[in-house]
């Protein structure tokens, strides 16, 4: 379970090494790297509030053959947002050499493609970095627990790709690919609070603002005609 406010104690043990060796990329608003910090002081609300820590991150969708999305329900491990369903993957590049190329987010595709071999067990070769579309960017800050919380600029990649999965049970609860009217369902439990489904905020945004509209393109095989990483839309829970 997320640590209780003031009491790191009941944390995960996996979960507190890469709270502290995780190094995350801190930018500014305009998404230019102003220097890092680690995963836990990165989502301590106290430090987002009191500092304005805002740092890179990244959410997948990917989405097989049959042009169905990929969902992943977090560990009850997880510091913030445990069990709650969401996007494929969702984590952050870190402050190393590869996962900081600036050149057509090279950076962030590359920490796409650690991440989903980390949680899901899909091999590199199943999700090449030259097939992530980075389609937009977000901003937004959403508390998680009272102690935890997120302050991200997320670049949203997708890929179409039928792979192998064996889900890293520190990481991920459970998997399950969705159609649109499935979604919508999951959609639905969740507002009406049934069966305790949960949706993790970013996806939820994505869900509202966007996805339905890259989802046709998916569809079509026009995604890059809907991708713009000129604007950083700034959103709010």
């Amino acid at each position: 379970m997320a640590a209780a406010a003031g009491d790191d104690a009941g944390m995960d043990a996996v979960q507190r090494r890469l709270m502290f060796e995780d190094e995350c990329i801190l930018v500014d608003e305009q998404d230019n790297v102003v220097g890092h910090e680690s995963k836990y002081n990165c989502h301590l609300m106290e430090k987002i509030e009191s500092e304005n820590l805002l740092h890179r991150a990244f959410s997948v969708f990917l989405f097989n053959s049959k042009y169905e999305l990929l969902l992943q329900q977090r560990s009850a491990t997880k510091v913030t947002f445990p069990l709650v369903w969401t996007n494929t993957c969702c984590s952050h590049p870190l402050y190393r050499e590869s996962e900081l190329i600036q050149e057509n987010y090279l950076g962030v595709r590359n920490a796409a493609q650690r991440k989903l071999l980390d949680e899901l067990g899909i091999p590199a070769e199943d999700a090449p970095v030259d097939q992530f579309t980075p389609v937009g960017r977000m901003l937004y800050k959403a508390p998680s627990d009272g102690k935890w919380g997120e302050h991200e600029l997320d670049s949203i990649l997708i890929i179409v790709r039928d792979v192998k999965l064996q889900p890293n049970p520190d990481e991920v609860a459970d998997v399950k690919y969705v159609n649109r009217e499935q979604l919508k369902e999951l959609i639905q439990k969740a507002d009406a609070g049934e069966d305790g489904v949960k949706l993790s905020p970013w996806f939820r945004l994505i869900v509202d603002n966007f996805l339905m509209r890259w989802w046709d393109h998916v569809e079509k095989g026009t995604l890059t005609e809907v991708v713009d990483m000129e604007t950083i839309h700034k959103l709010k829970e």
